[in-house]
This record gives structure tokens, sequence and C-alpha cells, in this order.
């Protein structure tokens, strides 16, 4: 079976600037695919073209079998929720969520039964007369969800949908959008900044930077074995160790050398780079052999886990997650990769 919405080769420019270079992604029915990157990588243009709100200057949109590149926002029949929701202060929330369903030639009833179908979806039934200003932000966000849903769309299109809640109010909205997106089984594209909401919300995540992709896959994918440099520094913590590419080890100082697994392929005596995420890395005793001797500048005890920041001897700077105790700032240490965490990546440098 086809995938349900497929993006081709899309490339779009804004005077001289290329935000987009030749994306392609497809999307099965049904799921949801966060766009994840930093600003100006090029992840709310990529919605903006599946949206209709722009037109690509090549390549093609099609929905269900259905080229729709040239088509119209409202001629796609697909929900958006806005970043600022644009929500009318003025109106009720039944009134919120109806808005633009009269046009459609709907009944009063229908519109009606698809308000309250809407608001129960995301677990607000009843809330029809309520004002919007005396809803909390998070119940806000799930008005503007529940318009988004209320013209059964075919595709659901969230732009930062959390990015104006507190960090508190973001995290139970985002269990209460997860529920209700996977009540209503929708095709939904995410549009996000924040590599735990995309891990979240997303069945798959797609990584952009510089209007490229580098990388989409389940979010165990990214974090585990990133295809690209940029992925591996871009999703989760890690740090990278300069060195010597031989007999699928890099060869770092003083006769050290690590192993990891190849992202690319690399030539013998090429010049590459070690990526290790924290608790791929333990402390051993100082003058361990196969080890880096450094020393702990920073603690930053987080609860379940505590991060240690050592500076080795050549200036760089690896990040170790150990026991809270294993170490304090000032220690002379060793640093060697361990047997927890994912396997070290090697780049060419």
């Amino acid at each position: 079976m086809p995938p349900f919405l497929v993006l081709d080769r899309l490339d779009k420019s804004f005077g001289a600037q290329r935000v987009l270079h030749g994306l392609s992604l497809a999307v099965e029915k049904g799921e949801v695919l966060a766009l994840l990157g930093p600003s100006g990588s090029g992840k709310t243009t990529a919605l903006r073209l599946v949206a209709g709100f722009e037109r690509p200057d090549a390549g093609r949109i099609e929905v269900g079998g259905e080229d729709v590149t040239t088509f119209p926002p409202a001629r796609r029949n697909f929900g958006m929720v806005f970043q600022h929701y644009a929500l009318f202060p003025h109106l009720t929330v039944g009134e919120n969520v109806a808005f633009g369903l009269e046009t459609r030639g709907l009944g009063r009833d229908e519109v009606r039964r698809r308000v309250g179908e809407a608001l129960s979806l995301v677990d607000l039934a009843g809330f029809e007369g309520r004002r919007v200003g005396e809803i909390s932000g998070g119940q806000q966000q799930r008005v503007a969800l529940a318009r988004a849903l209320a013209p059964e769309p075919r595709v659901l299109l969230l732009d930062e949908p959390l990015s104006n809640l507190d960090p508190t109010l973001r995290e139970r909205t985002r269990r209460e959008l997860k529920r209700a997106i996977q009540r209503v089984g929708i095709t939904t594209v995410l549009v996000t900044h924040e590599q735990e909401e995309a891990f979240d919300l997303g069945d798959r995540v797609a990584v952009l930077q510089g209007g490229l992709l580098h990388q989409v896959g389940g979010p165990e994918d990214l974090y585990e074995r990133p295809a690209t440099r940029f992925v591996a520094g871009f999703v989760g913590r890690a740090s990278g160790l300069p060195g010597t590419f031989r007999a699928g080890k890099v060869h770092l100082r003083d006769g050290i050398a690590w192993e990891g697994v190849p992202a690319e392929t690399l030539a013998d005596g090429s010049a590459a780079e070690l990526v290790v995420r924290p608790e791929s890395l333990d402390f051993v005793p100082a003058g361990s052999p196969g080890a880096l001797p450094g020393r702990v500048t920073e603690r930053r005890y987080a609860g379940p886990v505590t991060y240690f920041l050592v500076a080795l001897q050549d200036g760089l700077e690896i990040e170790v997650l150990a026991p809270a105790q294993a170490a304090a700032p000032g220690d002379e240490v060793s640093v060697i990769p361990g047997k927890r965490g994912p396997a070290p990546r090697i780049f060419s440098r």
C-alpha cells in the first residue's frame, strides 16, 4: 500500500536563500511524523508547503494518491493548529470550534454534533459554553486541536503546538495531545525544535538542518544509530574525540585507540571523530591502561542521573554519566568506554 502523504523532492527559496533542498518524505496513513531541527532548518517552511500556504519551486505533494501541489489550503482539507492557537477571545469554546463549519453548508444540528464530538476527542466535553479566557493554556491548546479536527480533515498539521506553555503545563498537555491524536488515528505532521516533544509524539522523526534531511527514523534509531555528525550532536548529548581511523578503531593519542561503529565508509589513515554518549563512558582509576586521563571540572546533579564534565589533557572536554558520588570537581580521573549505552559512532572529519 503506498504512503498516504508524500513529499517528493521539494525545493523552496526565498530570494537568494534556498530554504529546502530536495526534501522527500513519506508518511503512512495514521502515522505521526515529527519534523525536528534548529531554527532556520526548513521545518516550518516544509509544513507551510504541505498546508498550501507556500508553493514549492520544484517537487510535488501527494495525499491519498492525489497531487495537491497546486491546491489552495481550503481545497486540501487539512486541519492545522498554529503556534499561537489563533482562538477568538470574544467567542465561546463551542463557537471557536464551530468557526468555519457553517461556511461549509452544514446544518445547525450537524455543526452541533461535530463540535460535541471534537471536544469529546480532546476531553473537553461540556465546555461549549465556556469563554476562552476562562480556561487554562493547556485547555486552549486542546480547543485549537478540536477546531482543527471538527471539519474531519485528511491530515493534521501541528506547528510548535506546545511552545507557548510553561514546562510543567507543556508536559501534561503533551500527554493529553498524544492521547487525542491516538484516539483519532489521523495522519499527522508535527513541527518542533524540542527533542523530547518529537520523541514522545512522533512515530518517526525527521531531522532537518540547513534545508537538508539528515535522517528519518524512530527515536531509538536517531539516538543510538545517528547517520550524520549533525544528528549525533543535535539529538541527545554527545562528546566528540578526534583521531585517525584504522581497522575499525579511532586512534586518539599516546597509543590509545577506541572502537566504534563507522557511520560512513572510511579509509584507513583518514581523519575521524569518535562520537560517544555520556552513558557509554565510565570512570576508572587514574593511570588505567587504554583510558583517557583528565580532571573533573563540573558536576551537574539531575536527580536520577549526574553528569560530569571532564577536561582532557589535550584541552578537549567530554561528558560522563555516572553515579552522583563517582567523582567531585577537581578530581583526577581516567575515562574508558563502558558496557552501557549505545556504541560510539565514527564519522569522517
